[in-house]
């Protein structure tokens, strides 16, 4: 039942965020496409589905295929569920907690990854310790994190992290990178 591969598939949103991508207005792809400007608006808000013929004009438009908007889409349900024993990890030991393309992006790490590695993300972060231990560099200081603490990182700071004890686990919870901080 929470399979979202039994669900339809949301592709105003894969739609949107290629548009926006492109940095091209509804008016543009509308006339690029030889839709109106009402339905792709409709179709952005999930309010009309698109049939498959509109939607290669749609992605034609958008210098795409629909088979790639399609893959990019969410699932229409609001709830999906990873199980503990889903998804594979990474060589690095990092699996993905979140499914498609959202607003909020989750991975869990396990064990110690490359600790020389600098991440800068454009939105915000939260860092949460499950299990073990962390140190992480932020601003020129360093923090040092146990079981149950967490860590909230603004976006834009330059930083870096290390596990201090072996097989730690950590949740990290992010803004989407294709999220505008500023606004809509």
């Amino acid at each position: 039942m929470g399979d979202h591969k039994e669900q339809p598939l949301r592709v105003g949103a894969a739609v949107r965020r290629r548009r926006r991508a492109l940095e091209l207005t509804l008016s543009v792809v509308a006339e690029r496409s030889g839709l109106s400007v009402p339905f792709l608006s409709q179709v952005e808000n999930e309010r009309a589905r698109p049939s498959r013929h509109s939607l290669e004009k749609v992605a034609a438009a958008l210098g795409t295929t629909a088979a790639t908007l399609l893959a990019a889409a969410d699932p229409a349900g609001g709830v999906d569920v990873v199980r503990a024993d889903e998804g594979e990890h990474t060589p690095a030991r990092v699996r993905s907690l979140v499914r498609g393309h959202h607003q909020l992006h989750a991975l869990e790490f396990i064990g110690d990854h490359d600790a020389g590695r600098e991440f800068q993300h454009r939105n915000d972060e939260l860092m949460y310790v499950v299990e073990g231990g962390i140190e992480v560099e932020a601003e020129g200081r360093a923090q040092r994190l146990g079981r149950g603490d967490t860590l909230y990182l603004t976006g834009g700071i330059r930083h870096r992290w290390r596990a201090t004890v072996p097989e730690t686990r950590v949740v990290v919870v992010a803004v989407g990178e294709h999220l505008d901080p500023g606004g809509a």
